[in-house]
């Protein structure tokens, strides 16, 4: 017999009473649990891209949620219940208000979306964590400007939300969107003038209770596209976050927040021009000690704790004309350990190299001229290592 789903028509429910059916111990999610089965429930399952309700049947946690193709609810609690008991529910509200404010910001977005673009949604997932769409085309991101600031006019205006069962005359009738084929009873959630949809779980009623609706990221997906968004308390927490962060980084510019990115765009070509300041001082440099090194010196090892890859590969290429062994340049500290150059003109570099990883367990390899790796070892380690050579 499948479960009586109170929360269809009783969606701001925050408690009930119901029979336990039954109780059975199960696994589940690697822990030891209880399956539990009621006449009634207002706990919404995991369905349709939705995480389910979560919080009490009595003295026990519910901490997950089914249904099964027989409409059948069963709740994963704690600790056992008796069957033919009457026990009492509690939903966790802040947690279904907020899949409430957040699922009915996706139908309005939806039906936007594929009022003026034609385009379907589908993929949907609302978690606790993240609220993700997927559509079956690109949006530009001035149209996607657009559609939440239309959203939010459904916000603004309070529209009603309605959820139904309309009979199958009627709902033949209608223009209304589903991801799927749906056998039975077909319930609607109508957002007035904004979307008409095939939908199983609880929404607001009317569209003020959502507060606000955002849009926090777009990127390619499949063809189409994947918006993550946020609505109601979620998307004044994610605005709040944006806008101490916002905040912050003015401060530390010495900026208003709305100059943040020019400011930022000057810093970056600030860093960039030092970089190459310093890239052309450490090749300065490199150059100076490489020619301190006399003509025909058999090895040549050098540990710096800064330079950067090329400045270490040119280091190392002036000492290979130096050097009639090895050259290598160790860049790092005993402590982070070391990422190293070794060249050769005449010599097989691979060899110090297997000296490094049979000693240090060094990883890294290349050809005979020239090869390049990681080793974390002290630099007095490494030159003993080295000195067999």
């Amino acid at each position: 017999m499948s479960t009586i789903k109170l929360y269809d028509d009783q969606p701001y429910g925050k408690e009930f009473q119901a029979e336990v059916l039954s109780c059975d111990p199960v696994k589940k999610d690697g822990r030891d649990a209880f399956a539990v089965v009621l006449d009634q429930t207002l706990f919404f399952p995991e369905e349709g891209g939705q995480s389910p309700d979560t919080g009490k049947l009595g003295a026990a946690d519910v901490f997950y949620v089914s249904i099964d193709k027989n409409q059948v609810i069963t709740h994963y609690t704690d600790r056992a219940l008796e069957t033919g008991s009457r026990v009492k529910g509690v939903i966790d509200w802040p947690q279904r208000f907020s899949n409430m404010q957040n699922h009915t910001g996706e139908h309005i977005l939806s039906g936007l979306i594929h009022k003026y673009y034609g385009y379907n949604n589908v993929g949907f997932h609302l978690s606790p964590d993240i609220v993700t769409m997927d559509m079956d085309g690109v949006i530009s991101p001035e149209g996607l400007k657009k559609i939440e600031q239309e959203a939010n006019r459904a916000v603004y205006e309070n529209v009603e939300v309605i959820c139904s069962y309309p009979e199958k005359e009627v709902l033949a009738a209608l223009d209304y969107r589903s991801k799927i084929q749906i056998d039975g009873p077909v319930r609607l959630v109508e957002v007035k003038g904004y979307d008409l949809c095939a939908c199983c779980a609880p929404h607001v009623a009317r569209a003020g209770e959502i507060g606000l609706i955002k849009i926090l990221k777009a990127e390619n997906y499949k063809g189409g596209i994947r918006l993550t968004i946020a609505s109601g308390s979620r998307a004044l927490s994610a605005v709040q976050d944006v806008w101490d962060a916002a905040q912050e980084t003015a401060k530390e510019l010495s900026v208003k927040p709305e100059e943040i990115a020019p400011a930022v765009k000057k810093v970056q070509d600030d860093v960039f021009a030092l970089k190459g300041r310093l890239a052309d001082f450490q090749i300065q440099a490199v150059r100076r000690r490489a020619e301190e090194v006399p003509e025909g010196q058999k090895n040549a090892w050098f540990f710096e704790e800064e330079l950067d890859t090329k400045a270490q590969r040119d280091f190392v290429n002036l000492l290979v004309e130096k050097c009639s062994g090895y050259a290598g340049v160790f860049v790092g500290s005993d402590e982070g350990g070391y990422k190293y150059i070794i060249g050769s003109s005449d010599q097989d570099s691979r060899i110090p190299n297997q000296v490094l990883r049979e000693s240090f367990k060094a990883r890294g390899g290349g050809k005979p001229e020239m090869v390049q790796g990681s080793v974390s070892a002290a630099k007095a380690d490494i030159l003993t290592a080295l000195s067999r050579q």
